[in-house]
């Protein structure tokens, strides 16, 4: 199953009240066909699969491209599912803003009553966050992360950033099932229609830059400090697309210490220790490249406009089999669903609305 970034144009506004009431209804009920049919595993899997997510939206209720149709499908699945969850086996934690916030403990919380291990997830929903808000930057910060996972530990993320400049958001999804590591291209696939430069750690040609700056944050925190006070001295060439602005032994100075303290032995490890930002991994980068030589990867992780292609077979040909596949389980899941025949016509309308 394919992953990836989808980008949308930023609206304002919340669902009216009338409205989200019945988008919770629905989203509980295709949760429920979903796993009676196809288990927990397959549910949690299809959140990581930007073109079913989407079409889930539409499902529900919102235009395909609102920025809103993230927070709120998810917002609606997750208050859908408040009295469910233990009786299905499926959760759904964190949320918008200072919710996101609250993740860990609601990730505890069922971990507690069900034995799964919450560290494990927690650990996940960290450094998925992580990445795409430092590892990654492409100028959208991270204002929206969920974590959807069942009573076997398989679990997907879906989390949104925004570029207030731009007007645009991005859609970022993880899932475990295809994640080999956390630093090394985690997405298995990336959507997405706005290209930007973006620093991007995770890249695999980024491998020589992570080790490098590893091995800085090993280094002696004066040591280090000396050669940043050096290399602003230093003319940079003009398309270089980072600075000696980046420079900043004050700003460093706490960074490094507790680098050094923690002795990182990978990139991983690095990028997990709390207080190491976007702005210190800068600066790391920077000092890799001018000290070790390591250029990292300016490249865009954002391939493709859908996951499915494109129907003049540009980028690609469309996946005919999984696109078909995605309609057929939300029109079965709504057949099913246990709702005022007005209601599923709505929204089969919006569905098909969507696949033409």
């Amino acid at each position: 199953m394919k992953t990836g970034y989808a980008d949308l144009p930023l609206h304002g506004g919340k669902a009216p009240a009338w409205l989200f009431k019945r988008m919770k209804q629905l989203a509980r009920e295709i949760a429920i066909f979903m796993v009676s049919e196809f288990g927990t595993k397959v549910f949690v899997e299809r959140f990581s699969d930007s073109f079913w997510f989407q079409a889930f939206g539409c499902l529900l209720g919102f235009d395909w491209h609102s920025s809103g149709l993230t927070t709120t499908a998810l917002g609606a699945l997750k208050e859908g599912l408040k009295e469910e969850s233990y009786h299905l086996g499926v959760f759904v934690a964190g949320g918008k803003g200072r919710t996101a916030l609250k993740t860990p403990l609601e990730i505890e919380a069922a971990g507690q009553k069900t034995g799964l291990d919450a560290e494990r997830l927690i650990y996940a929903s960290r450094m998925a966050a992580k990445v795409d808000n430092a590892a990654v930057q492409d100028g959208f910060k991270l204002y929206h992360h969920v974590i959807i996972f069942d009573s076997n530990g398989n679990w997907a993320i879906v989390q949104q950033g925004m570029n207030e400049e731009r007007g645009y958001v991005r859609r970022y999804h993880w899932y475990s099932g295809a994640l080999k590591e956390f630093v090394v291209e985690p997405h298995a696939a990336v959507c997405s229609d706005l290209k930007v430069k973006a620093l991007n750690l995770v890249a695999q040609e980024s491998e020589h830059t992570r080790t490098a700056m590893v091995y800085l944050a090993g280094e002696k925190p004066e040591r280090v400090l000396k050669s940043a006070i050096k290399l602003q001295k230093l003319i940079l060439p003009k398309k270089h697309a980072l600075s000696e602005l980046d420079l900043k032994p004050e700003s460093l100075r706490s960074v490094l210490i507790k680098t050094y303290e923690r002795q990182p032995e990978n990139f991983e490890q690095l990028l997990g220790i709390q207080g190491l930002g976007p702005k210190t991994l800068r600066a790391l980068t920077l000092l890799a490249e001018l000290v070790y030589g390591a250029k990292p990867s300016f490249r865009d992780p954002a391939k493709f406009s859908f996951a499915h292609g494109g129907k003049d077979g540009h980028p690609y040909p469309v996946d005919r089999e999984t696109y078909d596949m995605t309609i057929e389980i939300l029109d079965r899941a709504l057949k099913a669903a246990k709702m005022e025949r007005s209601e599923k016509l709505a929204a089969l309308r919006r569905l098909y609305k969507f696949y033409g």
